[in-house]
């Protein structure tokens, strides 16, 4: 078992604002006659019970937000939203249910409002969007499916995740485009009206098909300002797509239109945010991978606060440049980046781990690894583990600062939280996994999503999803899998 060592790495400031640090104290001892102590008390209650009021149902503590004026609310100010809950949003990978066992019967869809299934790819040539593995979208037959149903039926992922969503109401699945390896595909197809059209129809076609509630677009990232307008142009082209196939089938829904935004300085940089915005219902923040194999120094790739890069830094620019609040949802992961040989944060590496299914990332339900020691930084809201045998840091998120940042994610009026990937997450020893050993085997814990979700205030978003797909290609979606 992994030794759980949580030791700040700063030293406890007790400068620190109230509501961010709670400290228990016996208190003076008084001359006061015993019925005046008594007052004192009952009237203590009250303003105590009245401050809990106020919080709200938040009953976890987090650090200091690091106030930039006009940028975050006041101390204790907690900005609301009209819609009745938090979003949630989680990815769903095609390849999940393969090595990594994780069928859609696994989501867990009382904790979700979103799920981005990825990835859809795109023809660099016709710029036309495809399903990226058919068997698994499509054709792989689950418990319950049926071999002697009339040919043309749609089985595989999306038949689940369509029953999934009949029976959670509230859940809505998305058809997400693009991602980091099918993002270069994108660049020829923005900056053409003829290419970005062939996306445009194709892609309604899918939703329509598969019976998606919407689209989301992950491209990663526009490199100069051409594609950056195209890139706008792609999504004013997709809004009015999807109301015009709303239109034209009489169905009183607004299907949704979402993107992976961006949280590194050059790649925001380059967007039209304001003009973006207009078209678009939700932000998903890739609030991670600030820190990773690709830089000379061990850092944190999370982390809530603090420079050069941080979440809160991320998302204060977005909301200067006029993005609402209450369109933000913040990406947290679920995964670590590893270093190895090093001393920690802010020193030398040389090379990573093993990782999990791929060399430096290890899946948060193998986290902490065996042998290792999990610290915080409250200052900048971040976690590790660190192996002082090996040598070998892991930066992830812990349920602490998952607590820390669902109820920043409530204080500061944003949307949400989202997250890559949902096979990432811990949730008991998986069925049928076969690899095991060093950085695979399951690590006792609570749900990210879960931690995430009770701290952001328990109650998420209950508009309801869209069941009616009378034109898809495949009967029984056409008959909503009666």
């Amino acid at each position: 078992m992994s030794s759980y060592t949580a030791l700040p790495a700063h030293e406890p400031d007790d400068s620190l604002d109230p509501q961010h640090q709670l400290r228990v104290e016996e208190p003076p001892q008084s001359s006061s006659p015993p019925y005046k102590r008594i007052a004192l008390l009952v009237l203590g209650f009250f303003v105590v019970a009245f401050g809990f009021y106020k919080a709200g149902q938040f009953s976890v503590s987090y650090p200091p937000s690091q106030q930039e004026p006009g940028k975050d609310p006041q101390p204790g100010e907690t900005i609301t939203m009209p819609r009745d809950g938090k979003y949630s949003v989680g990815y769903f990978v095609n390849w999940g249910i393969y090595g990594r066992k994780y069928p859609p019967s696994l989501i867990p869809a009382q904790d979700l409002t979103h799920i981005l299934y990825a990835f859809a790819n795109v023809n660099a040539g016709s710029g036309e969007v495809s399903l990226s593995d058919l068997w698994a979208d499509q054709d792989i037959h689950y418990t319950g499916d049926s071999w002697n149903e009339p040919a043309g039926n749609l089985y595989g992922n999306l038949k689940q995740l369509y029953l999934i969503k009949k029976q959670n109401r509230h859940l809505k699945i998305m058809l997400s485009i693009g991602g980091w390896t099918y993002s270069p595909s994108f660049h020829p197809v923005v900056v053409n009206p003829s290419l970005r059209a062939k996306f445009v129809a194709s892609a309604v076609r899918l939703l329509a098909d598969y019976g998606f509630d919407g689209l989301d677009v992950d491209y990663e990232y526009p490199q100069n300002d051409e594609q950056a307008r195209g890139y706008v142009s792609l999504l004013a082209e997709l809004r009015q797509g999807l109301d015009d196939y709303a239109r034209r089938n009489n169905y009183n829904y607004k299907f949704l239109l979402t993107i992976a935004a961006p949280c590194g300085v050059d790649n925001y940089n380059r967007l039209h945010v304001m003009e973006m915005d207009r078209y678009l219902d939700i932000w998903n923040m890739m609030a991670y991978d600030f820190s990773g194999s690709w830089d000379k120094t061990a850092g944190h790739q999370a982390n809530l606060f603090g420079q050069p890069l941080s979440v809160s830094q991320a998302i204060n620019w977005y909301v200067q440049k006029g993005v609402s609040r209450d369109k933000i949802v913040v990406g947290v992961p679920l995964y670590g980046r590893s270093f190895t040989s090093t001393d920690g944060p802010g020193s030398s590496f040389n090379g990573v781990g093993q990782g999990t299914w791929e060399s430096g990332v290890y899946d948060y339900r193998t986290l902490p690894l065996p042998g290792s020691h999990v610290l915080r930084d409250e200052a900048i809201g971040a976690s590790w583990s660190y192996d002082y045998g090996r040598k070998e840091m892991v930066s992830y998120d812990t349920e602490e600062v998952a607590q820390w940042k669902g109820a920043w994610i409530a204080q500061q009026g944003l949307a949400g939280s989202m997250f890559w990937e949902l096979s990432g997450d811990k949730g008991g020893p998986r069925e049928g996994l076969t690899e095991s050993g060093f950085g695979k085997d399951y690590q006792d814990g609570r749900s990210l999503v879960k931690v995430v979700k009770d701290s952001m205030g328990g109650k998420l978003d209950s508009t309801p999803n869209w069941l009616q797909y009378g034109t898809s290609k495949f009967p029984n979606m056409a008959s909503g899998m009666q």
